[in-house]
């Protein structure tokens, strides 16, 4: 049942230069999730300079990884109680500050430990932008509209990041993907400095360090046994060990937030339909784009021959229509709804996905586009399905939100890599078993598994229709604004 929890004013009014506020939370945003894939087109260049060992140079992917989806919840709880200000100042230290180090680490081990700690930044950063946003942003139109800018410049990372990860590793250095980040992160200091504005908690709230620990082991077991799990067999010793560890420290967790009298996710949160179908529609979503996106790059480069800049720069017509249809997409939700627009958006990524898989070892740019232009115009019409989730949420919880979303859509995004490796590499050595040359045999296994991930987009597009709000914001409470005594915002009671 929904109540109205006084706020004061302060709290959900605008500051002055929230435009720049959303300036200094798209940067952050925009440094974090350039991260995740800038480094992957660069790998081997960077495992000639520092002579890798092949389960290095995976580390040295995975351990950012590791460590961003496994602290996320802590950082959005930390965001909660000690102020979304200081996190993200202390985030977004910690992140440019270990870049540098990445940049200078002249040794695997060295670049390693500089890539986890960027995983920690990044952990800390990611759900402040969104809790800065919201709370800089409270009027709901308003607030779908900047979520759509935000989600715009994450699309435009997608584009620039293979291309920037390709010219620095091909024309000048490695070091410089991550030396980048360094004028980025000055850049974004000196903005969020002036506009992101110091929070006054009115509502003093406990750590719950008990439920800030089992979510963390959880996450962190659960996201190396997706990222190991292909490398030692998913029944070995360790793969199977970590499962466990992450189903009972799940259980703990869940033991634990239901008898804390101030728990960091109140888990009766998941009884609300638009918040429970949302989270489900978003990772379906993830497993697609991001399962699709990792293969298609080996797609490009092994079977077309593309070199790394090449196939970087073959992403960026997707960028950029999803970069576009975010930055519309508040308009289009609210003309025609949100559950309408969603299941649109992502049929038209099933689409696209599925005429990808169509094409075979001689495709051209041109040949690609169709394909990419779909899965980039609904990836961008889906960012409505960010502020609907946030819109359920208590506002005094947008950390512990926004760590939600985050942890939801990198898990379903590694859980895609993961399951669409599983299958074609079992289509793979099943065709060439069969004689097919090594070509074909890929190119049978990426099919197949492009295929799964096209029918599980379109299960969440069919769930979108049919379970989201048919209104923009319908699933968050009125808000009454009272000058005397505050501004109510819903709270979740029994």
């Amino acid at each position: 049942m929904l109540t109205d929890v006084k706020v004061p004013n302060h709290q959900l009014r605008a500051t002055p230069a929230r435009g720049w506020t959303l300036l200094a939370a798209s940067l952050a945003t925009f440094m974090t999730l350039l991260d995740n894939n800038v480094v992957n087109v660069a790998i081997p260049t960077i495992q000639r300079s520092l002579h890798l060992s092949e389960s290095g140079i995976e580390w040295v992917v995975s351990a950012y990884i590791l460590f961003f989806a496994g602290l996320l919840l802590a950082g959005g709880r930390l965001s909660d109680v000690f102020g979304r200000r200081r996190v993200f100042f202390a985030g977004l230290f910690i992140f440019t500050a270990a870049s540098l180090a990445a940049g200078l680490a002249g040794s695997s081990n060295a670049l390693i430990v500089a890539r986890a700690i960027q995983g920690v930044g990044a952990a800390l950063l990611a759900p402040t932008t969104l809790s800065i946003i919201t709370h800089a942003y409270p009027a709901p139109k308003d607030q779908a509209r900047a979520i759509g800018v935000w989600g715009a410049v994450g699309a435009l990372s997608l584009a620039v990041g293979p291309v920037i990860g390709g010219f620095f590793a091909q024309h000048v250095s490695w070091k410089w993907i991550f030396f980048l980040n360094v004028p980025l992160g000055v850049l974004t200091t000196v903005v969020a400095l002036v506009a992101v504005s110091a929070q006054r908690a009115t509502v003093r709230r406990s750590l719950d360090v008990a439920g800030v620990a089992t979510s963390a082991i959880a996450l962190f077991a659960l996201t190396f046994a997706l990222i190991q799990g292909t490398r030692d067999g998913w029944t070995s010793r360790l793969i199977v060990s970590s499962f466990l560890v992450a189903v009972i420290s799940a259980l703990g967790f869940v033991a634990i937030e239901r008898r804390v009298t101030d728990p960091m996710v109140d888990l009766r949160l998941f009884a609300n339909r638009a918040f429970r179908s949302g989270l489900a529609v978003l990772m379906l979503w993830a497993f697609g784009l991001f399962g699709i996106y990792f293969f298609t790059a080996l797609y490009l480069q092994n079977v077309l021959g593309f070199a790394p800049t090449k196939a970087g720069v073959a992403f960026v017509p997707m960028a950029l229509l999803m970069a576009t249809g975010a930055t519309v997409s508040d308009r289009v939700a609210a003309r025609f709804g949100p559950n309408r627009v969603l299941g649109f958006a992502m049929g038209l990524m099933a689409v696209g996905i599925a005429s990808v898989s169509l094409l075979g070892p001689h495709a051209t740019y041109l040949d690609l586009m169709p394909g990419f232009a779909l899965i980039g115009v609904g990836g961008g019409l889906t960012m409505p399905l960010t502020s609907l989730v946030l819109s359920t949420m208590p506002k005094d919880r947008t950390g512990v939100a926004s760590a939600i979303f985050n942890a939801s859509r990198e898990l379903a995004g590694l859980l895609g890599v993961t399951v669409i490796g599983v299958i074609l590499t079992g289509r793979e050595h099943q065709l060439l078993r069969s004689r097919a040359t090594p070509v074909h045999a890929f190119l049978g296994g990426y099919r197949w598994g492009l295929l799964l991930a096209a029918t599980l987009v379109a299960l969440g597009g069919v769930s979108a229709f049919a379970r989201l709000p048919r209104e923009s914001h319908a699933s968050a409470a009125t808000i009454d604004v009272d000058r005397d005594e505050g501004t109510s915002t819903p709270a979740l009671v029994s």
